[in-house]
């Protein structure tokens, strides 16, 4: 026999950036209590509005499981003294589970005989442990933030104003914070009153006649269908953002979508600042045209149903109208400041209290991007380029829009350089230089913007490191990862012949001439490597083999073009199977012997057998071809030329005696096998591999 059991907790308006997280927390524990109370169900649906999170269970069992287990104890040997009493272990073994010792068994297995306690329970009636058990859920819940009301010390995300929880039709007694569960549940609050579900499975519908759509993906997709036919009714590109609908729909629990206008005139200010307002203070869909051009409107999702429509848009329309006309004067008044006096202001603005200024992290910049684009040997025009926009890819963290709107840090430095005469390859760096700022994100498209870009982020983690501010955790509180992650992507994506050591040897000698180091300069090197090593790692383990990613790694990872390109090639021919088994097998020889040499020097003129003669002009003959694809970075020629001597290395073990009683024909047959051996895994450890 089952019930179904309905679980809603009612709340005041829950902040929507906290509801996804809540919902899956409410639904993960109410999973978790079930299946440890041996509670069977088929089935565990969640809802969530913002005045709601709620949990519907399927066929919930009418009684727990019966337990009837055996539990393997102590040896025999263990269990019992000399006398033949139970010993300590025994005994404590049997509080443990319980039972009383004469209650044990024998059991041999594995030729040695064990104690086995049988435990047995028989499962009460869940009626009798819901109460218990919701409440134990709601006061596990977790949230970012917490409140208390009342007089009550219990915390919850916001004040709990009403408890739904039935088992089947029956109510399950529970109360807390003042608030007794009942069957009473409360719909939208403007247009609609409470209501009573009689069952579980009545929820959904009983709700939704009370103007509430509880189910989150229908609710989701009504949203959805009504922006697209409005689209397409007026010829509009809508631009949805997952981030912004996702907040949207918690923002709603009857969600009717309309649209107003805005002035013209208001198009004059750049795009980017336009949407911004929009989304970022207003949580308004922008509207484009075909060719991707912003037109003077804007799409909103109200909570309520299509009544007077026309009166909430023009209330829309007064607030925007306010928000734009602040984004008007803001972007006007920017333009009277000055670069050079933006810049200036930088020097009042703290970047850390141990590594000092804007102006000193600018200054630091400046020097780091100047090295790189010497390194990279970039033209006397990039170079220029370079040396400006690291110069002023800052200055607008002090203008009165990047105060107001701090997401458009580098959008407005673009649009402010470029108004101000700069280059315009200057000027894209000054956007691009914060490029990537997320996982997926593009690079920066220009070599002025991905050395500053660059610079910038090598800046911030050395200079973290160098105080002992290093990510431990999930603490990271300057985003180094996503920094040292975005160092990784640019050298790859834009192919800059600079290797990792080279980034951080720049970073150390600006950062210990400025004089803010606290640790020791080696210290530091060793810890980015480190730290570096896990975000390359990462980066691998999105399309290779775990063992593969741990080969590859092993060979190094400084240049990381390399060990993208190897992780590649060897992930290709591990998955010829057999064909390629064979190569790492006489490989991994090679290798297991190349230990025991005492040196690499080979003399030719020891050579007394064929075998050995022919694997060293196996491997010298595609020696040179090899080197030459590893430095081209052609890693599938490369491991093509290494393959070329799986052959060789077999005839080799199979006629000769690696291990001669001579020492000097011994040594130098090691001596083959450790150059060998040294060379392979300059492109992999192939020992790591699983084949």
């Amino acid at each position: 026999m089952s019930k179904d059991l309905l679980f809603e907790i009612g709340l005041e308006e829950v902040p929507a950036r906290f509801i996804p997280n809540a919902i899956q927390q409410l639904k993960e524990r109410m999973t978790a209590w079930l299946d440890s109370s041996r509670i069977a169900y088929s089935a565990v649906e969640a809802y969530a509005t913002p005045r709601r999170l709620a949990v519907l269970v399927k066929e919930v069992a009418e009684k727990q499981e019966d337990i009837n287990e055996e539990v393997k104890g102590p040896s025999r040997k263990i269990a019992l003294d000399e006398a033949g009493n139970w010993s300590k272990a025994a005994l404590g073994f049997a509080r443990s589970q319980g039972v009383d010792p004469e209650q044990f068994t024998f059991k041999e297995l594995g030729g040695v005989e064990y104690i086995y306690a049988t435990k047995s329970s028989i499962g009460v009636p869940t009626a009798d442990v819901l109460s218990e058990g919701l409440l134990h859920i709601l006061h596990a819940m977790t949230f970012p933030k917490f409140m208390r009301w009342a007089s009550y010390d219990f915390k919850f995300v916001r004040p709990i104003r009403w408890l739904v929880a039935l088992f089947g039709s029956d109510i399950v007694n529970l109360e807390i914070a003042g608030v007794q569960s009942g069957n009473v549940t409360r719909g939208h609050r403007f247009l609609g009153q409470e209501a009573v579900v009689e069952s579980p499975a009545d929820y959904v519908e009983v709700l939704r006649k009370q103007h509430v759509i509880v189910d989150i993906e229908e609710r989701q997709s009504l949203i959805v269908k009504q922006i697209e036919a409005l689209a397409a009714e007026k010829d509009w590109t809508i631009a949805v953002k997952d981030d912004l609908l996702e907040e949207v729909l918690y923002l709603v629990e009857t969600p009717t979508v309309l649209f107003g206008g805005f002035d013209p005139a208001f198009l004059n200010i750049p795009k980017d600042v336009l949407i911004t307002s929009m989304r970022e203070h207003q949580r308004y869909f922008p509207v484009l045209d075909r060719t991707g051009k912003l037109l003077p409107y804007f799409v909103t999702v109200r909570n309520g149903g299509s009544q007077s429509l026309e009166v909430i848009a023009k209330g829309n329309e007064k607030v925007l109208r306010a928000r734009l006309s602040d984004a008007k004067f803001f972007y006007e008044e920017d333009q009277k400041l000055e670069i050079k006096d933006a810049l200036s202001k930088l020097e009042s603005i703290v970047f850390h209290e141990e590594l000092g200024t804007v102006g000193d992290k600018v200054r630091r910049i400046r020097r780091i991007a100047d090295a790189l684009a010497e390194k990279l040997r970039v033209s006397p025009d990039t170079q220029e380029s370079v040396s400006r926009a690291a110069d002023i890819c800052k200055f607008d963290l002090v203008t009165q829009m990047v105060y107001e709107f701090p997401e458009l840090q580098g959008v407005m430095g673009e649009d402010y350089a470029r108004k101000s005469g700069e280059k315009e390859e200057v000027a894209r760096a000054v956007f691009e230089h914060y490029q990537p700022r997320f996982a997926g994100e593009t690079v920066p498209s220009t070599n002025a913007g991905a050395i500053v870009s660059i610079a910038d982020k090598i800046d911030t983690i050395t200079g973290c490191f160098s105080i002992g501010i290093i990510p431990t955790g999930s603490q990271d509180p300057y985003a180094l990862r996503r920094q040292a992650a975005g160092i990784v992507q640019i050298l790859l994506d834009r192919k800059l012949s600079a290797t990792l050591s080279d980034v951080f040897n720049i970073a150390l000698d600006v950062h210990s001439n400025f004089g803010n180091m606290k640790r020791s300069t080696d210290e530091i090197r060793k810890e980015l490597h480190e730290f570096f090593g896990l975000r390359v790692k990462k980066l691998l383990s999105e399309t290779l083999r775990y063992d593969v990613v741990d080969a590859v790694l092993s060979a190094g990872y400084d240049d990381v073009a390399s060990v993208v390109n190897r992780g590649a090639a060897l992930m290709t021919a591990v998955q010829t199977g057999d064909v390629f088994k064979a190569t790492v097998e006489s490989f991994n020889r090679v290798g297991n012997l190349a230990a025991k040499a005492v040196h690499k020097s080979v003399n030719t003129g020891e050579f007394t057998e064929q075998g050995e003669k022919n694997l060293y002009e196996a491997w010298y003959g595609a020696y040179e071809s090899y080197c030459t694809a590893l430095q081209e970075g052609d890693a599938t020629q490369a491991l093509t030329l290494a393959s070329s001597i799986t052959p060789a290395v077999t005839a080799f073990f199979d006629s000769v005696m690696v291990m001669a009683e001579d020492d000097a024909v011994r040594n130098n047959r090691l001596a083959l096998l450790a150059a060998i051996d040294s060379e392979l895994k300059r492109f992999a450890d192939f020992s790591k591999l699983v084949v």
